[in-house]
């Protein structure tokens, strides 16, 4: 069972073929170039080879057909769900006019600053370095006291003294803790907060131009407490700035649970308002249960996508029907080309070794021996 793949002898110019054992991880030649026949001659050799595990390559399918014509070919999943990613992607950019509804999500309903601060208050601090690497401490520390470690454990997993877990422990929130030089401590940046706010709701929103602004004005801080400060009102999405094509397409292929509450409500509001999108997730989620259950259903699945109106989508299975075979076994068998690409690396490394001054035999010997 070989697998096979391409490898960059000078990347954008010059491409050769790695051959793998799949069943051994090891690899068992290299070629000087990806041509089709190329690879079926050096197949034509090993009458044994009776499975090909490749990528989409056109010249990879023709080589193994010539020089394998009895071989099973296995087209790998992962450049399967790339292809459908890269498929999903245009679709979306088709329909972008429909991201541009606007959508709400909880704690984010508005794009606009929070409210300027009132004069005598003072705010806990929320973008500063020190206040959120205590929030995250607080977190950790409550996370594995939860999970039933002892304090002096969690001071030896952290590398904390059992003092600082004390407190950390015995405090209920973060904010317990700060006190001291943070409570009711002046800034810099407290005198020009309230024009922060009026030329972010006017549509500023660059944190260095507004940095220029204050210094303008008398502020002698640094850039870095801006951004900080500026930071929080980032959260919400703009509602004239819509999602990227990119973003909504990778909230598609994300699997569902996997998605960040805001994303998933997000996707949730989009899909809402464009049938054909809604259509294409349902597609994309079904053909991802077949890649990671192994459950043949592509001519149904096929059908289901002829017929609807997606014409990218359409482009797609028009690609797997060519190669029909290989995709069914790639969805059905448990070989990948995984093993392959982790070989591709290590070319990659053993190249910069040397220095790029390998030669094509040179690099073959280094490689199979390294092996």
């Amino acid at each position: 069972m070989v697998g096979i793949d391409e490898y960059a002898m000078r990347k954008g110019r010059i491409y050769g073929t790695v051959l793998v054992n799949v069943e051994t991880g090891r690899p068992v030649d290299l070629l000087p170039d990806r041509e089709a026949a190329t690879v079926a001659a050096w197949l034509a050799e090993c009458p044994e080879v009776e499975v090909v595990c490749r990528d989409r390559a056109p010249f990879f399918a023709e080589g193994a057909s010539t020089g394998a014509p009895t071989a099973v070919q296995v087209a790998d999943r992962f450049h399967l769900w790339r292809n459908l990613g890269e498929a999903t992607e245009r679709c979306v950019s088709r329909h972008r006019t429909c991201l541009r509804v606007p959508f709400t999500v909880p704690g984010s309903e508005s794009a606009t600053a929070p409210p300027a601060p009132e004069a005598g208050t003072s705010p806990w601090p929320t973008g500063h370095r020190f206040a959120d690497r205590t929030r995250e401490k607080h977190a950790i520390v409550h996370e594995m006291l939860g999970e039933g470690h002892s304090r002096r454990a969690v001071a030896r997993e952290l590398r904390m003294t059992y003092r600082t877990v004390q407190r950390l422990a015995d405090a209920a929130s973060p904010e317990d803790l700060f006190q001291g030089q943070w409570q009711n401590r002046r800034t810099k940046l407290d005198d020009f907060k309230s024009y922060l706010h009026e030329r972010w709701a006017e549509g500023c929103t660059n944190a260095w131009t507004l940095w220029k602004e204050i210094q303008s004005h008398g502020y002698t801080g640094g850039y870095g407490a801006v951004r900080a400060y500026l930071r929080p009102f980032r959260d919400a999405v703009p509602e004239g700035r819509p999602p990227s094509p990119r973003t909504v397409a990778g909230w598609i292929l994300t699997h569902p649970d996997a998605l960040a509450e805001k994303d998933r409500l997000k996707l949730k509001s989009v899909l809402a308002h464009c049938p054909e999108l809604d259509t294409l997730a349902g597609h994309v989620r079904s053909f991802g249960q077949m890649l990671t259950q192994r459950r043949e259903r592509l001519p149904e699945w096929i059908a289901a996508v002829r017929a609807d109106d997606l014409p990218s989508m359409h482009t797609f299975i028009n690609g797997l029907e060519r190669d029909l075979a290989a995709v069914t076994a790639g969805l059905t068998l448990p070989w990948s080309s995984g093993v392959v690409e982790g070989h591709v690396n290590r070319i990659k490394m053993i190249k910069r070794q040397m220095y790029g001054r390998a030669g094509f035999k040179l690099l073959r010997k280094r490689v199979l021996l390294a092996s």
